[in-house]
């Protein structure tokens, strides 16, 4: 089962007696930040938690599964994570 933004949300409220709404703010600010600096081309980096940052990927030969018919598939960027030190070692 996933944890969803609303548990992440509700926990953190829970904990710190903050309201639901408050902190659901500040998730979703955080969240967009994030997206806006990858977006930007920069590269986040959360100590302890990991690294986020864009590369690009070149455009390639792919294969229709259906026909086997080569199509071309254009490059585009992705989101890659590297966990940091701490996620890697909480995270067995």
């Amino acid at each position: 089962m996933a944890v969803t933004k609303k548990d992440i949300v509700l926990k953190i409220s829970n904990e710190t007696g903050i309201k639901q709404i408050d902190v659901k703010r500040v998730v979703q600010s955080a969240l967009d930040k994030i997206t806006e600096y990858l977006a930007g081309g920069q590269t986040v980096e959360l100590r302890n938690f990991g690294i986020f940052k864009v590369k690009s990927r070149r455009g390639r030969l792919g294969r229709n599964p259906r026909t086997g018919q080569e199509v071309p598939v254009p490059p585009k960027k992705v989101v890659v994570f590297k966990p940091g030190l701490v996620m890697k070692k909480d995270v067995k």
